[in-house]
């Protein structure tokens, strides 16, 4: 079974990585916003909710799914 990387684990992001996020001001919606991974914001291994990453663009958000 190959399981969606859906953003939990920080191993599987990293810098330069097309992401799909839903940023802080969408969490009530959870419209996502497509973006290329800038730095990576969380330091734990795994977060429910998604690692949260800073876009090249400057905005901030939780991973939601990794684009393949």
């Amino acid at each position: 079974m190959i399981l969606a990387k859906n953003g939990q684990n920080r191993k599987d992001i990293r810098p330069g990585l097309e992401v799909d996020v839903v940023l802080k001001k969408d969490q009530r919606t959870g419209k996502r916003t497509h973006g290329i991974v800038k730095t990576i914001l969380t330091s734990s291994s795994f977060h429910p909710h998604g690692i949260k990453v800073m876009l090249q663009d400057g905005q901030v958000g939780r991973v939601q799914e990794i684009a393949q």
